[in-house]
């Protein structure tokens, strides 16, 4: 019987998921694509082991069906792609009644003491 539980917790010990962790002084490349292309334009991918990210800047152009010229810059990073240009929505104007709400609230702070005695 003492053989059968030894087994079983020998069994047991070698069934316990292992640590998948390398350390991330050693990031393996295991991809790494760069394309660039006669018009300015290019294209990079990056597969790190270790699951850091990179950022990419840039900026694109093009004239639209209506004959806007459309230039876009942007920024990809761990905050995803965020584009600035001149075809892009903006958001409306903040109502003034709005805005003094804002500027009296700033203005009035209370100090706020969430382990005051009772």
């Amino acid at each position: 019987m003492k053989l059968v539980i030894l087994f079983a917790v020998v069994a047991v010990s070698l069934a316990a998921p292992q640590s998948g962790r390398t350390d991330v002084r050693y990031a393996v490349i295991l991809r790494l694509d760069n394309d660039i292309f006669p018009d300015g334009s290019y294209r990079q991918q990056k597969v790190i082991g270790n699951n850091v990210g990179t950022a990419a800047q840039g900026s694109f152009q093009y004239t639209s069906p209506e004959g806007i010229p459309v230039h876009i810059q942007y920024i990809a990073d761990e905050n995803g792609f965020q584009p600035i240009g001149n075809v892009l929505p903006t958001p409306p104007p903040v109502p003034e009644v709005i805005a003094r709400s804002i500027q009296f609230n700033a203005a009035n702070q209370q100090p706020v003491n969430p382990y005051r005695r009772p």
